[in-house]
């Protein structure tokens, strides 16, 4: 049974804190999209690069931080045309092709799983350690 099926599918409760964290260090702590960061205001959470509702796994290769308004905004639209739709409407310069290289970087990138879960066991919780940052 799925993680939705069974109702873990919720908040932050479908991945690891530490994982999560990673992913979030591993991207520098800003919007894979739009590079809203968290120094900017950016709420952070996760977005899988092919849609969960399309087969996309949970694994880390298939997930980048992404800013809650682009999160809200993508849906389960094609990268690709997401990418488009963000860079006309962030018009600053960065053209879709650079934000599907960005995409395709991030995920390549390896995660430092062991310095997330230790400052997890520092700080208490994924959240919190963000918000010393």
């Amino acid at each position: 049974m799925s993680a939705r099926a069974e109702g873990r599918w919720q908040g932050m409760n479908w991945i690891r804190q530490s994982s999560r964290l990673a992913i979030y260090l591993r991207d520098g702590l800003a919007c894979v999209y739009c590079g809203e960061s968290v120094e900017d205001g950016a709420q952070l959470s996760l977005d899988h690069v092919k849609p969960h509702s399309k087969g996309g796994s949970n694994a880390a290769t298939n997930l980048v931080t992404c800013c809650k308004h682009c999160n809200d905004s993508r849906g389960n639209r094609a990268l690709s045309s997401w990418a488009e739709a963000v860079a006309q409407y962030r018009n600053h310069g960065i053209m879709a092709k650079d934000i599907l290289n960005g995409v395709r970087a991030a995920t390549r990138r390896k995660l430092n799983r062991a310095e997330a879960a230790e400052l997890i066991a520092r700080r208490g919780t994924c959240l919190k350690v963000i918000s010393s940052l």
